[in-house]
């Protein structure tokens, strides 16, 4: 049976920071005449980057989201942008941004077709219900991630938060489909 090196893609990254101090975001609408700000929909502003191509959500309590990175350190460096873009334009930031990975999604393709119905009775912590969704939910202890897993052999990986994570969650399942033969290439 062929060993098939799984092909994993970084589809988004999740960061959460903090520049510890309030921010004016009324200020930061006035300064910026791109970003988005509907405070009676949503309390965040939404500042986009094209480079790298992220949106990055600023709360008044000067807490941050940014989300669309595909990497750990585009994420960083996409905040970073920010913080320096709030200085440049006129906003007073006194800290740098602590930034923490909180997510990550990936995606993978191993390369054969999965008995999905077999997975579900071999693999712990496992899910499969086909009436209301088509993939088997896997729910690996270490690294902690969800992984949906398709017949295709293509899945989504969820809840890494490194990008090594991602790659020993995809490599062990891959390696625990092979050992219980359940991979047909």
């Amino acid at each position: 049976m062929p060993q098939t090196k799984a092909i994993i893609s970084i589809e988004n990254v999740v960061a959460s920071a903090s520049i510890n101090q309030r921010v004016d975001l009324i200020q930061i609408t006035k300064n910026f005449v791109d970003v988005e700000y509907h405070p009676e929909q949503f309390p965040g502003l939404v500042f986009r980057l094209k480079t790298p191509k992220t949106a990055t959500l600023i709360f008044s309590s000067g807490k941050m989201v940014c989300t669309g990175a595909k990497s750990e350190e585009q994420a960083r460096k996409a905040v970073q942008e920010v913080v320096r873009r709030l200085r440049k334009g006129g906003i007073p930031v006194k800290n740098e941004a602590e930034i923490t990975i909180q997510n990550i999604v990936a995606s993978a393709n191993l390369g054969g077709k999965v008995h999905l119905e077999e997975a579900a009775r071999v693999l712990p912590k496992s899910m499969y219900e086909p009436e209301q969704f088509p993939g088997l939910i896997h729910r690996m202890a270490d690294p902690k991630t969800v992984i949906l897993l398709f017949a295709s052999g293509k899945l989504v990986c969820t809840g890494a938060k490194r990008e090594s994570e991602v790659y020993r969650a995809v490599s062990n399942l891959h390696i625990l489909l092979e050992e219980k033969k359940l991979m047909a290439y």
